[in-house]
């Protein structure tokens, strides 16, 4: 899978630098995978959660931080939509949520 605005993570790891090994950890992960549909998905990351409108929430650092991204599986390609903490994440709507740039 390409990674659309890994930028936005490394800006965050650069914040909160207890979730650069876990996103890094991610990111070569889903680099290496090619995901054809949301189970496949489930399949690797069982505390994912699916949400419509191709949407996946990741828990990541043991559930201390959220990545919301938006999967394209024709084009192989995931969007990161937000990426922050849990207490962040309870403040936006993972199905519309957008990265400001």
């Amino acid at each position: 899978m390409n990674i659309v605005a890994v930028k936005f993570l490394r800006v965050f790891w650069e914040k909160y630098p207890d979730a650069e090994q876990p996103l890094k950890s991610w990111v070569d992960e889903v680099k290496k995978a090619s995901w054809k549909q949301p189970a496949e998905i489930k399949e690797y990351y069982r505390s994912a959660s699916i949400l419509k409108n191709r949407r996946v929430v990741f828990n990541i650092k043991g559930n201390d931080y959220r990545l919301v991204v938006s999967v394209a599986y024709h084009f192989q390609s995931v969007y990161v939509k937000f990426i922050g903490t849990h207490k962040e994440y309870d403040g936006i709507d993972a199905e519309t949520v957008e990265m400001e740039v």
